[in-house]
């Protein structure tokens, strides 16, 4: 069997050996007090590398799907209302899961490419004077088109609008490579996976609640049990878990955090901000453009790389799948065939970059695109060299 790796798509990410490790470990007596090691800085951690001081974290073996399910069925009541921007394949499937548990949802349609409108948002909270609105979805990274919204200007929106609303945030693909600041933002529900910025498997749900959101949980009547924090709360000051934890994950994101915060979040953010400004460079050296419109939109975590019109994208990804064993990411939604996306988080260097960058060219030649061999990579390079860590 052969591996696709270093692998370029936007999560799971590429794993370093440390962290495969930690993960690969023995079978434990989570009832033990050995477990304790692990959990309890686990916890404090990811708490640090969500920038909160005030909030509490949650994990739960899923993804961060579950995520976002805990945070609605943990705060929200049927037929409560939300409000929420529909930018991409994930806002989309967020606001289908609320509609699924059978809330009203203020459904904002953005153009995708384009992040949140805060000031959209303000509007229709500010005419919103009963405050039915109950929570604000936020779609911090959209994986789908590589569009970062502005996380404190939403909040900004919702302060000004005087809004009582709960602001919940998906940083999936955000948290842990790009600056996501929980209690400066007025964060209430911040939502992530194992699999992208921790850079481990999927396998764990994450979530950080503030104390406003606490205060909401006895009150909300959706269904929830294996996603009751409830229960997570009630069994973590004695280390323990209300079922069977998954210890070599959760092992994972204990050194994981250590990692990261080691490298220091400041150079983490960095670092991320470098890699992706070279695929940028040569983006623009290959005459194509991003899906994300402008500059401020771009995020630092995975660029979608808009393909010429006609041009079926997605024969491209599986083209460098099968021909050169490298994955990069498809199409999503709205977008399928019109684009193909390059992850750039996690365990990436710039050398790694550029080898996916030399990778797409020779797929995109093979597959009759006017890109001329090497200009991409010449881009990216002449970059790197001048932009020292």
């Amino acid at each position: 069997m052969t591996y696709q790796n270093p692998a370029f798509i936007p999560g799971p990410t590429n794993m370093p050996e440390a962290l495969r490790r930690a993960v690969d470990m023995p079978t434990m007596d989570h009832r033990s007090a050995a477990f304790a090691e692990i959990l309890q800085p686990a916890l404090a951690g990811v708490k640090r590398v969500l920038q909160t001081e005030t909030g509490e974290v949650f994990v739960f073996p899923s993804t961060g799907t579950g995520g976002w399910e805990t945070a609605i069925s943990n705060t929200l009541s049927p037929g409560d209302t939300v409000l929420a921007a529909r930018n991409g394949m994930f806002s989309h499937k967020w606001i289908d899961m609320c509609k699924r548990h059978g809330l009203n949802v203020v459904q904002v349609d953005v153009d995708w490419g384009e992040g949140i409108p805060a000031d959209r948002f303000e509007e229709i909270l500010a005419a919103d004077g009963a405050h039915e609105i109950k929570a604000v979805l936020a779609t911090h990274n959209e994986t789908a088109t590589g569009v970062v919204s502005d996380i404190a200007a939403i909040r900004a929106a919702m302060d000004a609008a005087g809004h009582p609303a709960l602001l919940f945030v998906d940083g999936v693909s955000s948290i842990g490579s790009m600056d996501f600041r929980m209690d400066a933002w007025g964060v209430d529900i911040a939502v992530t996976g194992s699999q992208k910025g921790f850079m481990l498997p999927a396998g764990l749900a994450i979530t950080g609640f503030s104390q406003k959101a606490l205060e909401r949980i006895e009150a909300a009547t959706l269904p929830r049990t294996y996603f009751d924090i409830r229960d997570m709360r009630a069994a973590y000051p004695a280390s323990g878990f209300p079922y069977t934890p998954p210890v070599g994950l959760i092992n994972g994101l204990k050194q994981a955090s250590e990692m990261l915060l080691a490298e220091g979040l400041d150079n983490v953010f960095a670092r991320h901000a470098r890699i992706a400004e070279g695929v940028r460079r040569a983006v623009a050296a290959w005459n194509m453009a991003l899906c994300a419109r402008r500059p401020a939109l771009y995020s630092n975590s995975v660029s979608a790389i808009l393909t010429p019109a006609g041009f079926d994208a997605g024969v491209l990804v599986a083209h460098a799948a099968t021909r050169y064993n490298v994955a990069f990411g498809a199409g999503l939604g709205d977008v399928a065939g019109k684009l193909f996306r390059i992850g750039h988080l996690g365990l990436l260097s710039e050398a790694q970059a550029l080898l996916g960058l030399a990778v797409a060219e020779m797929a995109m030649a093979d597959m009759g695109l006017e890109v001329t061999l090497g200009a991409g990579v010449a881009a990216a390079q002449e970059f790197y060299r001048s932009d020292e860590p």
